[in-house]
């Protein structure tokens, strides 16, 4: 994997000041990309199923949020995932006897004291950072240097497929529109091609949909159309969707969403 690409995390956190310390370490920095963020242990475990993130960060108590950090071990542990992402707990248990429990049951890289001297979003950011590194040069295996080689040609449109379908959700496009699954492959052809050029995807996708050129865009068009006038939160479409939308037109033009998506996974895989 390109160590240059940005780091994609899941953070689960009930501390909004916490919360909030890790989004402004983000945002003053291009190496990490938080793909999701949560009080829940469950919806962290969903983001984990979904988002596909290379780390997770976890708060171990989750007092005033969902479950706990625990229960999302306990639960992680049974869930098949095609590539494990590297997970960091943080908590403020002093405890030895929890730290290695952590490490020895749960196979957690690295236990965060919040209490001790120095400790902050940037120390837990680059500590993953360094394990990243770490564990991509290693020889034994265990772990490969490009993740992809460790996937069947299947596992891995998989995994981009589960990604795919899940920021589609968050968009909220409806399955009962052609346009969705156009979508979707459209936007699976352009992370795994190396090309831009939309004119040879619609021709493409018009064989396998066995339907006209024209009808490509189109059925995109009119799948995003639906989901952008009937979204209940337009401010926070806006948040999920962050490229330029022209206002005259009301919604994001097919080939500009597609290659939004495209690139957005394609930074995180």
């Amino acid at each position: 994997m390109d160590n240059e690409k940005p780091m994609s995390i899941v953070l689960v956190e009930d501390d909004p000041s916490a919360c909030q310390g890790f989004v402004d370490c983000a945002n003053n920095r291009t190496d990490i990309v938080f793909v999701g963020i949560t009080d829940s242990s469950d919806v962290g475990l969903e983001y984990v199923r979904t988002k596909l993130p290379e780390a997770v960060i976890l708060d171990m108590e989750l007092n005033r949020g969902e479950g706990s950090g625990l229960e999302f071990l306990e639960r992680f542990q049974k869930t098949e995932l095609s590539l494990r992402p590297i997970i960091v707990v943080t908590t403020r248990n002093r405890s030895d006897l929890v730290h290695e429990q952590l490490h020895d049951e749960h196979n957690i890289e690295w236990v965060f004291c919040k209490l001790q001297k120095g400790y902050s979003p940037e120390m837990v950011v680059n500590h993953l950072l360094k394990l990243r590194a770490y564990l991509h040069n290693r020889k034994d295996g265990e772990y490969s240097a490009n993740l992809r080689t460790l996937e069947s040609p299947e596992k891995f449109k998989k995994r981009i497929m589960q990604r795919i379908d899940a920021e589609l959700n968050d968009f909220g496009i409806s399955s009962r529109y052609k346009g969705r699954k156009m979508a979707e492959d459209a936007i699976f052809l352009l992370i795994t091609r190396d090309t831009k050029d939309s004119d040879s995807l619609y021709h493409e996708l018009a064989k396998i949909h066995k339907t006209s050129y024209n009808n490509i865009p189109r059925n995109i068009k009119t799948a995003i159309e639906d989901a952008w006038q009937n979204h209940d939160d337009i401010d926070k479409l806006f948040k999920i969707y962050t490229a330029p939308v022209r206002r005259d037109i009301g919604s994001p033009l097919p080939t500009e969403f597609i290659h939004y998506y495209a690139e957005k996974i394609r930074r995180s895989i």
